[in-house]
């Protein structure tokens, strides 16, 4: 299970097994054509991975800044091995993407860190709608990945 590096697990894809594991899922219905994509992707990538539809619970919020707290809710029940963080936020022309970027992810991570659960951040931050298209289906897969093998490493340590 550790790698050549005392100490340092190995994240092979051998590491990934997910038959047993709880996965809560927020999605922001901002720019929804964009989440609902990522959400598509993720769910496809989780299933391929192993994890049983059964125990993937999937929420749609407002928009980003709803996200941390349907994911803090998540947490406090306890039943997740991890969380899935989509939304898609594009730059427009004011403040409004840095504070809704900057919040979001803030949020995000103060849940993590808070209840000691891996939460993959597949809340997309691009400066048009072309970049968030071709970031969709890729970002949704990853968040997959980067939620499992978090809820396996948290589970061997």
């Amino acid at each position: 299970m550790f790698g050549a590096n005392k100490g340092t697990p190995d994240f092979t894809e051998s590491r990934i097994d997910s038959k047993k594991l709880s996965i809560g899922i927020v999605q922001a219905r901002f720019n929804e054509p964009i989440t609902n994509a990522l959400a598509l992707a993720c769910k496809a990538e989780l299933l391929a991975l192993g994890v049983r539809e059964k125990y993937i619970d999937h929420v749609v919020v407002p928009g980003a800044l709803e996200i941390p707290v349907a994911l803090q809710a998540m947490a406090e029940k306890s039943k997740y091995d991890a969380l899935i963080a989509l939304g898609c936020i594009i730059r427009g022309e004011t403040y409004h993407f840095e504070l809704v970027a900057n919040e979001s992810g803030a949020g995000v991570s103060r849940v993590a860190l808070d209840y000691q659960v891996p939460i993959a951040n597949a809340i997309l931050t691009t400066e048009n709608l072309e970049q968030a298209i071709a970031r969709k289906t890729e970002k949704g897969r990853d968040a997959a990945r980067v939620a499992v093998e978090m809820a396996n490493l948290m589970e061997a340590i």
